[in-house]
């Protein structure tokens, strides 16, 4: 993991449960596509997935499935997407929590609030 030296397995997952919400950020980079690679040009393999990010699920029941990304949880390191749903015992749709390592990035939203809108001619 990132936070500690020990090669213990109990120190890892101690560490990854009980890491403080600015050290949960490092849990939510996820691999890029091939694709996104060969767009970006650089030798990135993985980005912070962020609200809008275009994801494939790689992994699980929802294997296959493309979406963009509606809310990321820092506190329970999860991923939500876009028309990835159950019901509930109560029969109400909800969005399913993904794990970071279930998803592939495909697109990036690369709107930053620092950067200026275009202006229209």
């Amino acid at each position: 993991m990132f936070l500690i030296s020990s090669k213990q397995p109990r120190k890892q997952r101690k560490a990854f449960f009980n890491a403080p919400l600015h050290l949960r950020k490092k849990f939510l980079h996820i691999r890029l596509s091939k694709e996104l690679i060969q767009k970006i040009g650089k030798k990135i393999r993985s980005m912070l997935v962020k609200k809008g990010d275009k994801v494939k699920v790689i992994k699980g029941k929802f294997k296959g499935k493309v979406g963009s990304v509606l809310e990321v949880d820092y506190k329970k390191i999860k991923v939500f997407v876009e028309g990835l749903t159950r019901k509930n015992s109560r029969g109400i749709e909800k969005l399913v929590p993904l794990a970071p390592s279930a998803l592939r990035l495909i697109d990036k939203t690369l709107a930053s609030k620092t950067e200026k809108p275009e202006e229209k001619k």
